[in-house]
């Protein structure tokens, strides 16, 4: 990682340099793409991908009621509508039986989101986009390296975001973000958008944005790439672990995998009806969690112009009140998963 640091430092090339390009063309390869854009962060991705399909004002996008909010604030961001819709319960994540009934005149795209790091049923997303003509943008920030039926995350959609954030399993050390594809017309688009709309220095063809992956945080990106892999394989088998020491407690409800789809667990997410109760047992003995996420997208207030009120998406609203996130990172030892495990099963009742 310092080798990394004194390579760009010594190249006196901080902005859209070979560190970037370079990550650029790795991340494409690993994701099984022609093209990869470096972007600043990932809610810029998915701005710029819905941007580069040319949605704007009068459109609809459909999303999940069920995610982190930077998918509806793309879609707000370039002046579309948010059309959200309700998860499958067991997975979490979109519910493709569900989406027609949503669509309308005015729907242009369908915004997935790989929650927690299980793919989505992509087959049933994208039969239902080739029926309508829409465009498909996952949001991949939480499932790089994830799979659905032999295909990798980001690699369905015509543009797909993803995000590089610290905390994420391939993550920079600051915000970072980039979008694959594999159209050429609309990679070298999205480089210009990125750029000021701009090909050559002081001369702007497009009104652009000021959108760029971080030449260091490009080199930083390329050490740990060849590492996600095994930190994938690590987190898999602590989330076994939990599968086996989990089991059978009564009112917890674990992950669950759609056939087809694998979970790289960027989270290992249960839920109970007593969430808060258990939050605060674990935490008493030493335990950190987390809720992800606490307030569904149509409750927060930066949406009240949509007036959606409570109940509007009951299974959201349910998943946001029972979710919780246990500990989870790679090399995470059996012994930790057990204690959690021996401490969620202490709880008074």
């Amino acid at each position: 990682m310092t080798e990394a640091f004194a390579r760009v430092y010594d190249s006196h090339w901080y902005v859209l340099g070979q560190e970037v390009k370079r990550f650029e063309e790795e991340y494409a390869a690993f994701n099984h793409v022609e093209y990869a854009v470096g972007v600043a962060n990932g809610l810029d991705a998915l701005t710029l991908a819905l941007r580069v399909l040319g949605i704007g004002p009068g459109d609809e996008v459909i999303v999940p009621s069920n995610t982190y909010i930077a998918t509806w604030l793309a879609v707000t961001q370039v002046g579309a509508t948010p059309v959200a819709v309700e998860p499958d319960p067991i997975t979490s994540n979109l519910n493709p039986k569900l989406i027609e009934a949503a669509l309308t005149t005015r729907t242009r795209a369908i915004m997935p989101v790989h929650l927690y790091g299980q793919a989505c049923r992509m087959r049933e997303i994208m039969a239902i986009a080739h029926r309508y003509g829409l465009q498909v943008v996952e949001d991949n920030a939480q499932a790089q390296g994830a799979v659905f039926e032999g295909q990798l995350t980001g690699s369905f959609g015509a543009v797909n975001g993803t995000s590089f954030y610290p905390g994420k399993n391939l993550g920079a050390l600051g915000d970072a973000g980039a979008i694959t594809t594999n159209d050429a017309d609309l990679a070298q688009k999205l480089q210009v958008l990125r750029n000021y709309g701009s090909q050559q220095k002081y001369y702007n063809s497009v009104v652009g944005y000021n959108s760029r992956l971080d030449e260091l945080q490009g080199a930083l990106l390329r050490v740990k790439l060849p590492h996600l892999p095994t930190w994938t394989d690590l987190r898999q088998q602590v989330a076994a672990w939990y599968g086996q020491h989990l089991a059978g407690i009564e009112g917890l409800h674990l992950p669950r995998t759609a056939p087809g789809a694998t979970n790289v667990y960027h989270l290992y997410v249960v839920h109970h009806g007593r969430r808060d109760a258990l939050q605060q047992h674990l935490a008493a003995a030493g335990i950190s969690t987390m809720i992800h996420y606490p307030v569904p997208p149509h409750r927060q207030q930066a949406y009240a112009s949509l007036n959606l009120p409570a109940g509007r998406f009951p299974i959201a609203e349910e998943l946001a009140a029972t979710c919780l996130s246990l500990p989870m990172w790679p090399g995470m030892q059996e012994a930790h998963v057990a204690a959690v495990a021996a401490a969620i099963r202490s709880l008074p009742r």
